[in-house]
């Protein structure tokens, strides 16, 4: 019985693996579409029990914006789609009210794009996020070092 539970856990894998690749196909190009438009800014926005979100902003070199998509779900049948509402407005001034037609997770992607672009334009890097795992084994470090 045991040795069942490992062959569909396994499958279950490789099924997940095989539709990540064409996840990550699909936003490859998109991605490599809107980069022929102008400079891309990518901003993402994970939820953890919700949709997780990424969005592709095309930008001219006076950070106008050309074209906007976005992919949001929690599934590897998440796909890019075009998003509305942001053509020819500048990236880095954007305000609340051109911001209120979306939900909470596509205005932080916006907002982490953002700041993306702003880092990169001074010359920074911007920082990797850390997964929760490595929050987590932080967070128990910081604890035992207290102790």
């Amino acid at each position: 019985m045991f040795i069942y539970l490992i062959i569909l856990v396994g499958i279950a894998w490789l099924v997940q693996s095989f539709l990540g690749f064409f996840q990550i196909k699909n936003f490859n190009k998109h991605f490599s579409f809107l980069r022929q438009k102008g400079r891309v800014a990518i901003g993402r926005k994970r939820g953890l029990f919700k949709a997780g979100t990424v969005i592709l902003i095309a930008i001219n070199k006076g950070n106008k914006i050309i074209e906007a998509r976005k992919m949001q779900g929690v599934t590897v049948f998440s796909r890019v789609k075009p998003m509305k509402g942001l053509d020819g407005k500048d990236l880095l001034k954007l305000t609340k009210q051109d911001l209120q037609i979306y939900d909470k997770l596509t205005v932080a992607a916006i907002q982490d794009a953002v700041a993306n672009v702003k880092i990169i334009s001074k010359g920074g890097e911007i920082p990797i996020q850390k997964t929760l795992f490595e929050r987590l084994l932080q967070k128990v470090t910081l604890k035992k070092g207290v102790n």
